[in-house]
């Protein structure tokens, strides 16, 4: 059984691995967070989200194959697919405060993966972050010092708030980007891209580069907000 774990249980992680677990009933999914209020309101009735359909999906695989855990070492140092959909707010201070992403969590998560793996993973960019955020993260992944192998992905996400189920379980694209160039980024796209297609159409899968990848969701979001300023 394929064992996914995501790190960051907010608006993009909870939903997109209901949707997963949903989907693909042979794929064991852990999402994990620091926050216990968080992950006590994924394991109740009332989701910490409101999205419709959610709570249905939550509650068809929740138990099964579908779990919210405060034990994030533990599942992440297990997983063979590692999500990382954690926050990149706007730095506040130092250079490019104000204007860069703050990329703290991103890179401490990074840290955390490579010290407590006992086996080789992907890793799954997921936030939003800036071009080339997936070399940083492949230089602390690659510095331990235990021989493990990481591939770093990127699958940025393109929801809306209010249809992300809709969104996710009939998405116009999914973009995976990873290492073309090797036998092991090539291996490691082709995993990702398995598991959705248990129920996405291949032509709506695009796989490309890392950078691609990144730069996609960045174009994507300015053109959104092109779009937001000319209706204002």
């Amino acid at each position: 059984m394929v064992k996914i774990c995501c790190i960051g249980a907010g608006y993009v992680g909870g939903p997109t691995m209901a949707v997963i677990a949903y989907k693909c009933p042979s794929v064991e999914v852990a999402v994990v967070d620091i926050s216990v209020p968080r992950i006590t309101a994924w394991n109740s009735d009332k989701l910490p989200i409101y999205d419709p359909g959610l709570d249905e999906v939550v509650k068809k695989c929740r138990g099964k194959n579908l779990f919210f855990s405060n034990e994030v070492e533990k599942h992440v140092a297990v997983a063979d697919i590692v999500f990382v959909s954690v926050n990149t707010p706007t730095k506040t201070s130092g250079l490019g405060a104000g204007k860069a992403a703050d990329l703290t969590y991103w890179e401490s998560a990074a840290r955390m993966i490579a010290d407590v793996s006992k086996s080789s993973k992907i890793v799954v960019e997921k936030s939003t972050v800036p071009v080339r955020t997936a070399e940083a993260i492949e230089k602390i992944l690659t510095h331990n010092t235990k021989g493990i192998k990481f591939q770093v992905l990127s699958n940025p996400e393109f929801l809306a708030e209010g249809t992300a189920i809709t969104d996710l379980f009939n998405p116009d694209r999914v973009l995976i980007g990873g290492r073309e160039e090797t036998m092991a980024g090539l291996k490691a796209i082709q995993t990702l891209k398995d598991i959705y297609t248990h129920w996405v159409p291949q032509d709506r899968i695009i796989c490309t580069n890392l950078w691609s990848a990144e730069l996609s969701k960045l174009a994507a979001n300015a053109f959104l907000a092109q779009r937001i300023l000319k209706k204002h």
